[in-house]
């Protein structure tokens, strides 16, 4: 199984000369980025606030770089450390040197990204695939997770050519005339195509040759297993599932669980009211037991 690389320089040269752009502009000046060496290769971190406390630690969906989390990262950082970090085999800074080829691995290289930083514990927050990888985590590492917050999270059943085809839908129109791009935002249910800036950063990954597995559905009894307290956020018109059977299945079997449905949003949910759900977020957080 072959690991995630750029398809040649050219492609690096014109992803990076996008990612530079946006992390000068968007990310804020403050952060703290180091690399972290695990075995499945070297792991770029973005460190953001102050203070003891169990920190946030941030993960992207399918394609996208740490710097997505743009308009979240105040508001969180405002109230305990913030970690955001680009998965390896993803297009960003961080360098795949081995397949991941399992919940099992992602969940080994998320720990051991976190030993390496000297972090125990850890309020999970993830969006799509990033919310299948902490759930993952949650699964086979209870004790390192404080707390779970799921943004229309993978994991809850097969990817299906229904939302395969949208994922294509949507990139393509990344490649048409802005006054095309921003009609189709609505015909689609993607703010993401509305907003310029994501477009620019989209349209440089499609010369990344991601190599990731599909996310494995987790069963009833696996879901049973997450004590952690969890915030599952769903869109509710998502194309990766129907949210009301995923709220159903959140809240039955999950013990410690919240579902919540924003009516408007689809799988786009992340780039939805960044700053309102960044709050919901945080408040969960800090609703959780002291020790957390």
């Amino acid at each position: 199984m072959p690991v995630g690389e750029f398809r040649n320089d050219q492609a690096r040269a014109r992803f990076f000369t996008a990612y530079d752009d946006l992390t000068a502009r968007l990310w804020p000046s403050s952060s703290v980025d180091s690399d972290v060496a695990t075995s499945f290769g070297t792991t770029r971190v973005h460190r953001l606030g102050s203070g003891d406390q169990t920190p946030f630690v941030l993960l992207p969906g399918s394609g996208g770089p740490a710097v997505m989390w743009h308009a979240y990262v105040g508001g969180l950082a405002a109230s305990r450390p913030v970690i955001a970090v680009d998965p390896v085999g993803e297009p960003g800074p961080s360098v795949q040197t081995r397949p991941i080829g399992s919940g099992d691995d992602w969940s080994r290289w998320l720990g051991e990204t976190l030993t390496a930083l000297g972090v125990s514990r850890a309020h999970l927050v993830g969006t799509s695939y990033g919310g299948w990888i902490a759930l993952s985590h949650a699964l086979r590492s209870p004790r390192s997770v404080a707390s779970l917050a799921l943004l229309d999270p993978g994991g809850f059943g097969k990817v299906s050519p229904r939302f395969l085809a949208w994922v294509i839908a949507c990139g393509l129109a990344t490649f048409t005339p802005r006054p095309v791009r921003h009609a189709a935002a609505r015909s689609l249910r993607n703010v993401t195509l509305r907003d310029d800036d994501a477009v620019r950063l989209v349209k440089a990954t499609f010369g990344f040759r991601r190599r990731h597995i599909m996310p494995t559905p987790l069963s009833d009894a696996e879901l049973a297993r997450i004590a952690a307290p969890t915030l599952v956020l769903l869109g509710g018109h998502s194309q990766l599932y129907d949210a009301r059977e995923v709220a159903a299945r959140v809240t039955t079997h999950m013990p410690d669980a919240v579902a919540e449905i924003v009516p408007e949003a689809s799988h786009d949910l992340a780039l939805w009211r960044p700053a309102e759900l960044a709050a919901r977020i945080a408040t969960f957080a800090a609703g959780t037991p002291a020790h957390a």
